[in-house]
């Protein structure tokens, strides 16, 4: 399987878009009009957050609305952001107090935080095109990490749009939480979504999300 980094993205730094990125008109559009009603929001572009010299990468499709959107912090502000956050410090990736408006000391250990798209979508839910438009910053994120190995990937959707920032089929690898599988030169784990409707209806509890971080962390070297 071939991974190449482009060699315009592999050499520049960057990994993140300007606070006023141009690139997807619906997107400009959506974060305008939360800039009208919640002046006081971030409402930008949600930056990467974590360690520069991580080895474990977590990726999610898109900040939302009333959570990275709002506090310009990755899972920071919404109901996913209290079982990542815990699970990440009793897994020794973490450390430090989360507060869910960023009020707070916390800090990542060997491991940073992203989004393939890197605003927040209407409905949740961004465009191919978006995706596309956004995937250099993933890729430069990618170029910056040069001691990444694993990537946890949070959601079916968000599995096959790390592929496919990566220049990857979007079909490899099996779907479905618990899924592991070589791309490149990353080991990628999939994971079911740390959101309110999987933690509310079982489909993913506290141990099996904690799972999904051992196993990460045992695969470290």
């Amino acid at each position: 399987m071939n991974f190449d980094i482009p060699l315009a993205i592999a050499g520049s730094s960057r990994a993140e878009p300007a606070r006023d990125c141009p690139l997807c008109p619906r997107l400009v559009e959506y974060r305008a009009e939360n800039a009208r009603q919640n002046p006081d929001w971030w409402n930008g572009p949600a930056p990467s957050f974590g360690d520069p010299a991580a080895r474990l990468m977590i990726a999610g499709l898109a900040p939302g609305r009333t959570g990275a959107n709002r506090t310009g912090r990755p899972f920071t502000g919404d109901h996913a952001g209290w079982l990542l956050y815990d699970t990440l410090r009793k897994t020794g990736f973490a450390a430090g107090r989360y507060d869910p408006n960023g009020d707070d000391d916390l800090r990542l250990i060997d491991c940073t935080i992203t989004n393939v798209v890197r605003c927040a979508p209407p409905q949740n839910k961004p465009e191919t095109s978006e995706e596309k438009n956004c995937g250099p910053f993933f890729t430069a994120k990618l170029a910056e990490l040069d001691r990444l190995q694993v990537i946890v990937t949070l959601g079916d959707v968000a599995r096959r749009s790390v592929l496919r920032a990566m220049g990857l089929k979007a079909s490899i690898g099996q779907p479905g939480h618990g899924s592991q599988f070589q791309a490149g030169p990353y080991t990628i784990i999939n994971s079911y979504h740390c959101s309110r409707l999987n933690t509310n209806t079982g489909r993913l509890t506290a141990p099996m999300f904690e799972e999904i971080f051992q196993r990460a962390k045992a695969l470290l070297k």
